[in-house]
Parts: C-alpha cells; structure tokens; sequence
C-alpha cells in the first residue's frame, strides 16, 4: 500500500538480523501530541509510551498509541480502550527475545482485536467501535485497524504510506463481497418510492463500516478482525498521523500532512483539527494524533586536540579531514533501506493467518482457542483445516484450533455461512 512499487515485502527475521549484525542502532525517541474537537462524545484515545515488554528491566520499551471512534454510543470504545492492549499481551508469551515478540505482534493483535469483541458483546450492549492501534517497538510500527479510523505514515525520505485499511462498505468491493456470500444484505437507505439515500449499510442494523469491535444487533457478517500492517522505518524516523473520520472526511492524507509540516507533534495535532474542522464544520468527533519517530540525539563532537603552534601547520593544512573531526558520521543517521514492509494482511482468511509455520507453537496450545484464547475441553476445538481441500498435507485434527464463537466468524469472514 505504499506510494513507491519498488519497495518490497522483507521478512522480519530478515531485517533484524541485519540490524543485529551492524552496529547497535538506538532506538528513536518518540514525541507525540493529540487534539480533538468533540460533537457526540465517542471518540477516545490510549496514549502509552515507555511500556515494559520486560517487567524491571527499563531498556525493552515500547510505545502503544490507539484512536477508537465508538458509535450508537460510548460503551465499546470505552471497553475497547480499557481492555484490548491487556488481550493483545496476554497472548503473547512471556518468555520471548525481542525479535519473537515482535514476529508475535500481527497474530497478537488479531486475538486481541476477537476477544475484546467477544467480551463486550456478552456485556449485552449493542454500541460499536472503529479502533485503529498502533504499537512502536524501536523502528518497527505494527498498526492494527478496523472501521475507517485511519493512521498514515511520512517517513524522512519522502512519500505517503497508508498503514491501515478503509473498511467502509462505499469504499471496500472486497468487503462488499464477503458480507453478501455471507447470507447479508448490502444497500443504501431506502426512504420509499424507491428512492436509496446515504452510504452503503449492511443489513440488519444498517452499519456502514464492514469491521468493528462491537456492534451485537449486526450479527456475524460485520467481524471484529483488524487489518495488520508491520512496517520498518530507517533511523532517519519519521511522522505517523491517526485520525478519526471528522478529520478524513475533510482533508486528504497530502493535506494534514503539509499543513502542520515542520511543527511540533502537539501543535501540528491542533492544526489538523482546526483544519478539518474550518474546511467542512464541525459535523462528528474530530481526533487527531501525531507521533514523531525521531534519530536519537547525538552527544556534541569531542572537541579538536590543541593546536601546534606554526610547526607542520601546511601540512595539517592539506591532511584529509578525518571522521572523527565531523560533526556527526551519517552513517549513524541513515540506513541504506528506507521503510520496509515486513507484514501486509488485508484479507479476511483467518486460517491463512493461523496456518503457518510459527515458531511460537504454544500461542496456539491445543486446548485454547487460537484467537479468542478461551479454554475449551479437550474435543471441543475445531480445527482450521476441517475443510480444507487438500487433505494429504492439511488435516483436521491438526491444529490450530477455534472455538464454535471464533469459527463462525471464520465463516463469516469466508463467506460460508449462507446456507447455515
């Protein structure tokens, strides 16, 4: 999804061993700033930074950023923000490098994204929630998105990156797609006489986004499995935007980023607001988020040794000036690739997601559910390969597993469910 063909997916491992095998890069520092103007009172921020992925140890830091624009109330995207980052970690194991814990991430984020879905809806409450979650683990950016919540990317050398998916029905054919093979209905609002009014909605409960957290009087066709973008950005850094739709509705992605260029995250934040805000009024919550990825600052460079007085002078003249009188070695700054797709998945296959040859094998125990993690007796679990096709190399008591809740989303997703 980025604006340049040529750059090209690279594993992760890939990357990181290369980074490992140079010399130690810091990490960025990250600024960040947020601004909103609000109409309904549904939109809602988690601005975390300097979190611990090792308890006490005050180097394995990472930053957690999260916009959730609830609808038809508040309810989902307050229980979104209280509880979706505690799901995400509490399926990654504990004992993992940071090269794993990273790897984990996009699988994370999905179970995530499922439980806190499933746990709200037992709550009984029907509002929803559009949630657009972002974690920053030294230059890797994982971003997680349903709804049409959006989150951008500039990094240092130039170009726009979009780092999460639209998942409004008028803009998402794919989507579209899925919810009809699914046995739902997708249409405008049809005031009588014929006449279809607004956005496309699915029917039941006239929703206009296809994935959200939330959102019980819809059914199954709108699913809570979030969009997973890993990027990794060059030491160079660079500007991650998040916005609600009162923002994206008003100003494309080239203008909130031209018009706060050059200001600070908190002040280009309140610039993007009242930008939006004077191009179309202010007609929804209006939330913005800026977060800088910046190089590390460089300590000043040693001071020259003194000088001797008149002896060898000419020839200090037109000796070559050395690295270390510089002052800052480039190299430190910038590496040779810019930003670097590391994990791309739009497609609401959630066994195409699961099924690989993951090198944490106990995320997937056989008897939790692989993405909503509740325990199931054992025989409960439903494989992810019970219809597969190919049954020589996939079988349907291989793992992993899903409970019935997790499956009937897999269907849904798949458009499987039409004739159930």
């Amino acid at each position: 999804m980025s604006t340049r063909s040529e750059h090209h997916t690279v594993p992760l491992s890939v990357l990181l061993k290369r980074e490992s095998a140079s010399e130690k890069i810091e990490k960025p520092e990250i600024q960040h700033g947020q601004a909103s103007e609000s109409k309904k009172g549904e939109d809602f921020t988690l601005l975390k930074t300097e979190c611990q992925r090792v308890v006490g140890d005050g180097v394995s830091t990472y930053s957690v950023f999260a916009l959730f624009d609830g609808h038809k109330g508040s309810a989902a995207a307050v229980y979104a923000k209280e509880n979706l980052l505690n799901n995400v970690l509490s399926v990654i194991p504990s004992d993992l490098n940071r090269d794993e814990w990273i790897a984990a991430l996009p699988r994370a984020l999905v179970a995530g994204f499922v439980k806190t879905d499933k746990d709200f809806q037992e709550t009984g409450q029907t509002s929803g929630t559009t949630v657009t979650f972002v974690i920053i683990e030294g230059w890797v950016v994982t971003v997680a998105s349903v709804g049409d919540s959006r989150c951008i990317l500039e990094p240092s050398e130039g170009g726009i990156y979009y780092l999460s998916a639209d998942h409004r029905l008028d803009s998402n054919e794919e989507e579209v797609t899925r919810i009809a093979s699914s046995g739902g209905e997708v249409g405008r609002l049809n005031t009588g006489g014929g006449a279809e009014i607004g956005p496309l909605r699915c029917w039941p409960g006239g929703l206009c986004l296809s994935r959200s957290i939330g959102d019980l009087d819809v059914g199954q066709y709108i699913v809570p499995v979030p969009y997973v973008k890993q990027v990794k950005l060059s030491t160079s850094g660079g500007r991650l935007i998040i916005c609600s739709d009162g923002v994206w509705d008003s100003l494309a992605a080239e203008t909130a980023l031209d018009c706060c260029r050059g200001m600070s995250p908190d002040v280009a934040a309140l610039h993007i607001v009242k930008e939006a805000v004077q191009a179309k009024g202010l007609r929804d919550d209006t939330t913005c988020i800026v977060i800088d990825i910046l190089p590390p600052e460089k300590p000043p460079p040693p001071p020259p040794p003194p000088k001797r007085p008149m002896k060898g002078m000419f020839k200090s003249v037109f000796r070559r000036k050395s690295a270390e009188s510089s002052s800052y070695n480039e190299k430190d700054y910038m590496e040779p690739d810019v930003v670097m797709e590391l994990y791309e998945e739009g497609s609401a296959m959630l066994s195409e997601r699961l099924d690989t040859k993951y090198p944490l094998c106990n995320m997937f125990r056989l008897f939790t559910c692989a993405v909503c993690q509740v325990e199931m007796k054992p025989g409960e679990g439903i494989s992810i390969h019970e219809d597969t096709s190919n049954p020589g190399k996939l079988r349907p008591w291989d793992g992993p597993f899903l409970c019935r809740s997790c499956q009937d989303k897999k269907e849904a997703m798949e458009g499987k469910r039409k004739n159930r």
